[in-house]
């Protein structure tokens, strides 16, 4: 049975690990999109918007709603596509840690 200090030594590590991943993450950059490609979304795994792009196609006075909509579902698939993204990530840290079924770390 591990001693108390390698415990805390292995939790220190294993919290060092973490913040790098997090930080990684900052680092994947995914593409939301709807519209079959007339609005995207780039995004970081983390969540961090970093660009939208509407075509300009879009940009007439009757489309206003429509677009509302577009850019909306752009957002929802990129953040889907950070969490799947940071998901993956995490659990590439996660992987090799002796943890109980089910136990979750916290941020993942």
């Amino acid at each position: 049975m591990p001693s108390l200090d390698e415990l805390m030594k292995a939790a220190q590590s294993v919290q060092e690990q973490m913040a790098k991943a997090q930080a990684e993450l900052d680092n994947i950059e995914v593409e939301g999109g709807s519209g079959g490609g007339l609005v995207k979304v780039r995004a970081t795994a983390r969540g961090r918007i970093l660009g939208i792009v509407i075509d300009p196609s879009l940009l007439t006075a009757d489309s206003k709603e429509m677009l509302e909509d577009l850019v909306v579902a752009a957002f929802n698939d990129a953040k889907a596509k950070a969490d799947q993204a940071g998901s993956a990530e995490m659990n590439k840290l996660t992987a090799g840690m002796p943890l109980p079924p089910g136990f979750k770390l916290p941020g993942l």
